[in-house]
């Protein structure tokens, strides 16, 4: 159930991370906005749920060699305030779009989300058509792809999925009692993010998993993934032109490594890649790639192949 369960241990530069930065009032609550580098378009990066900016820790340094790159936390992750409601797709393009304006942030941007972010980089695009120029999608969120893949599951996805959610509000359960150190609710809602996110980093990630608020929103969050969905089937419709590249897992997060693959997980990995082969196809300039080695959070597993996809985006806004 932890965000960071399979990947491998952090770079030096994730201690950047263990901060606030640019802390953006958008109307009674802040948001946080991390950017480092230069250059005439601005890589955006979104996460996947449950996770603040830091996400892209192994990425961001990375893509800021390039150009100007900047990570940010959805209401109630990392160091930006919650909201009093759900971060549904629109609701965090709605907070993102406001923090960039504020913060004087301007267009051309680059799009990156992977898994919700996915989702949510997809939505402000469609919103805001003239500000996006490029669009890389890591194990994107589709408005379909639940029911899809449930399908072709034979009905373990929605399993998965109700066990998932059950986990997580026990473990918010848990965190409006206080979750202890060394108990069954720290070892099963938290573990040990230091391993994965380095000592100073892995810290704040902690802290931030201990409190009730952030159980509180990372519930919502999921509660409200048919609206995200919604919200993007209204929207959906081709990107034109636009560079756009749709990055997929090698790894299935469903497969027992020990075993071979059955025949289920087969048909659902096959309908994850369709899906995303079909999000490929609504740009002129859309690719689709499989990333050998990783699994769904690919900006984790194989860090490389995701600053190349954003290189390679930015060559062709160039």
């Amino acid at each position: 159930m932890s965000l960071f369960a399979n990947a491998v241990a952090a770079p030096s530069n994730s201690a950047a991370f263990a901060k606030p930065h640019q802390l953006v009032d958008i109307g009674g609550r802040k948001i946080n906005l991390y950017c480092t580098g230069q250059g005439a378009t601005t890589v955006i990066f979104d996460g996947p749920a449950g996770d603040a900016g830091w996400t892209w820790f192994k990425v961001q340094p990375e893509v800021a060699k390039h150009t100007r790159a900047c990570i940010y936390d959805r209401a109630g992750f990392g160091f930006s305030d919650p909201a009093q409601r759900p971060n549904t797709s629109e609701n965090a393009v709605d907070d993102l779009h406001k923090a960039l304006l504020i913060a004087d942030i301007k267009p051309p941007f680059l799009l990156v989300g992977n898994s919700l972010g996915g989702s949510n980089v997809q939505v402000f695009t469609y919103r805001y058509p003239h500000e996006v120029k490029g669009l890389v999608l890591v194990e994107p969120q589709s408005e379909d792809e639940t029911t899809r893949t449930n399908k072709a599951s034979q009905g373990l996805i929605n399993k998965i999925y109700a066990m998932v959610k059950d986990h997580d509000q026990q473990c918010l359960v848990a965190a409006n009692k206080g979750i202890k150190p060394g108990s069954d609710a720290a070892a099963s809602c938290i573990g040990e993010p230091s391993q994965y996110f380095g000592p100073l980093l892995g810290k704040q990630v902690k802290a931030m998993m201990l409190t009730k608020s952030y159980w509180k929103t990372r519930v919502d969050e999921a509660n409200a993934f048919e609206t995200s969905d919604k919200q993007l089937r209204t929207l959906r419709k081709p990107f034109g032109s636009i560079p756009l590249i749709v990055l997929t897992r090698g790894v299935s997060p469903y497969a027992d490594p020990s075993q071979p693959q059955s025949a289920v997980n087969k048909a659902v990995e096959n309908e994850n890649e369709k899906i995303h082969k079909e999000i490929a196809a609504l740009s002129t300039k859309g690719k689709q790639r499989v990333v050998a080695g990783a699994s769904h959070g690919i900006q984790g597993d194989q860090p490389s192949a995701v600053t190349e996809a954003i290189v390679e985006v930015l060559g062709q806004i160039k």
